[in-house]
């Protein structure tokens, strides 16, 4: 069997493997930027939603206080005592339906970077 010279071959397999390694560096670093911007949109919106809820639980609360006060002051010479259980059971709802709209918000992924993971699932399957 004959040999080739092996310069010329040689030469194209490694300008193609070096053409590879590029692209896919270059892929990396688009997914890095992808993530480094959906990261500071979840930042921001985990910012927002902080104050927001600082500011809501303040007000809640002084309401909350105001409102209980005056209820039972009202409500103590007709009810006496069951005033108070019945703004107990009433604060507890209150409580759960808070809670479960928390889980709600958490459970539609918001902070869950989906663009990010798709192109990374599909880049995946591009290169395997």
């Amino acid at each position: 069997m004959e040999q080739k010279p092996a310069g010329k071959s040689d030469t194209h397999l490694i300008a193609g493997l070096i053409g590879v390694v590029k692209n896919m560096i270059g892929l990396l670093l688009s997914r890095i930027e992808l993530a480094a911007l959906e990261l500071a949109e979840v930042r921001t919106t985990l910012l927002k939603l902080s104050v927001a809820a600082a500011i809501g639980l303040l007000a809640a609360w002084f309401a909350l206080a105001y409102w209980s006060v005056l209820l039972v002051y009202l409500a103590w010479n007709t009810l006496g005592w069951v005033i108070l259980l019945l703004v107990a059971v009433g604060f507890t709802l209150v409580a759960i339906a808070v809670l479960l709209y928390a889980r709600a918000i958490v459970t539609r992924e918001k902070l869950s970077l989906l663009a990010t993971m798709n192109e990374l699932r599909n880049d995946r399957d591009a290169l395997l």
